[in-house]
């Protein structure tokens, strides 16, 4: 049997390494929670949603719940790139922005991506007239998806109808969005 000062040091000795670690993930709570919410690309996000007038962490937000900044990132319907575009969603938008020549391989240039990808969040912002929910539904699930559910009354629009949408896939990125917009925006709009 431990003797119980030896025991009782162990203990305190415990505690004091416990109460430095509490205190390390405090004081750097932002700093370890950036490792896990990064912002590469940063200047390209800044730039294209200025440009494109939308929320640079709403865009971050979808880049990273879409590709986790893997720029050669490809899904098995074949989307592309930072922010999963498809290639003929690229086609058409890069015929959109004048965007000449375009060619399906551009969607793993990050640039390319982030400014094709802005863009079209804009476009479906304006579509949606602003709401986040329907435009990241949209986005996800197609943006004639979103409007025949709307005209059928299967969703409003707002937060609650998030557990309506029938695609399980668009629920679920919705959702992941949302979360990562908040992180984000918590993160670093205070810089």
């Amino acid at each position: 049997m431990i003797p119980l000062t030896a025991r009782r040091r162990r203990l305190n000795k415990f505690r004091f390494i416990l109460f430095l670690f509490i205190l390390l993930v405090l004081v750097n709570f932002t700093s370890i929670l950036k490792l896990l919410y990064p912002m590469p690309y940063s200047d390209k996000i800044l730039k294209y949603a200025d440009k494109a007038g939308i929320d640079p962490y709403f865009l971050t937000a979808v880049m990273k719940t879409e590709s986790n900044f893997n720029p050669n990132a490809v899904s098995p319907k074949d989307a592309r790139g930072l922010m999963q575009i498809m290639p003929e969603t690229g086609a058409w938008i890069a015929e959109q922005i004048n965007l000449y020549p375009y060619h399906p391989e551009l969607l793993f240039d990050p640039e390319t991506n982030i400014r094709l990808g802005a863009w079209y969040i804009a476009n479906l912002e304006d579509e949606f007239a602003g709401n986040k929910i329907m435009v990241l539904a949209a986005y996800n699930g197609g943006r004639g998806n979103v409007r025949k559910w709307l005209e059928e009354d299967k969703i409003s629009g707002g937060i609650l109808d998030i557990a309506a949408i029938p695609y399980p896939e668009t629920r679920n990125f919705v959702r992941k969005v949302l979360w990562n917009y908040k992180v984000y925006t918590w993160l670093y709009d205070k810089q």
